[in-house]
């Protein structure tokens, strides 16, 4: 059986849930900010795109699933303000392994988007956020389909990189 199929976080909301266990992943989240501010910053600054295409690889379940793509949502909003340009719409991916807990992901986001929507000072074109379940050492996107991708917590996983970077290099 393969390990996408197994490895998953605790669902749902209960006391062992990865949502009231995952404090730790917040923090580096919060760490990286200024990092991923002025990468969506240059983006916007650059490209003018109508709509900006995000995906947040590993994103699992719970209060930091959304964290990120606020944060992302807030930048784009302040930055086309500055530049005083109507901002884009934005279709975000949230992607993690096909046995993450989406269904909480899912009911987050009617409370999500009236967040939004509660604060027309920063005007946002429509938001768009869609499940992608997979692994990510396969395809997930077409290429040329996004303009910025997130990971946070990925290189425990890094093991597979270095196997397909060998096979890789045996051909040659």
């Amino acid at each position: 059986m393969e390990v996408e199929q197994v490895l998953h976080m605790n669902g749902g909301v209960g006391k062992t849930s990865y949502a009231n266990n995952s404090l730790l992943q917040r923090a580096v989240i919060s760490t990286v900010k200024p990092i991923v501010d002025a990468s969506i910053e240059e983006l916007c600054c650059t490209l003018f795109p109508e709509c900006l295409k995000i995906a947040d690889l590993g994103c699992s379940s719970g209060p930091n699933t959304l964290l990120v793509v606020s944060d992302i949502i807030d930048n784009i909003r302040n930055t086309f303000q500055k530049l005083n340009r109507p901002p884009p719409s934005l279709q975000a991916f949230l992607n993690d392994l096909p046995r993450n807990d989406f269904n909480t992901v899912f009911r987050s986001l009617p409370g999500f988007y009236k967040k939004l929507d509660e604060e027309p000072e920063k005007k946002l074109g429509p938001c768009f956020i869609a499940g992608m379940p997979g692994s990510f050492y396969g395809r997930l996107f077409p290429d040329n389909s996004l303009h910025f991708v997130h990971s946070s917590y990925a290189l425990m996983w890094i093991s597979e990189v270095w196997i397909f970077f060998n096979q890789s290099l045996s051909r040659y």
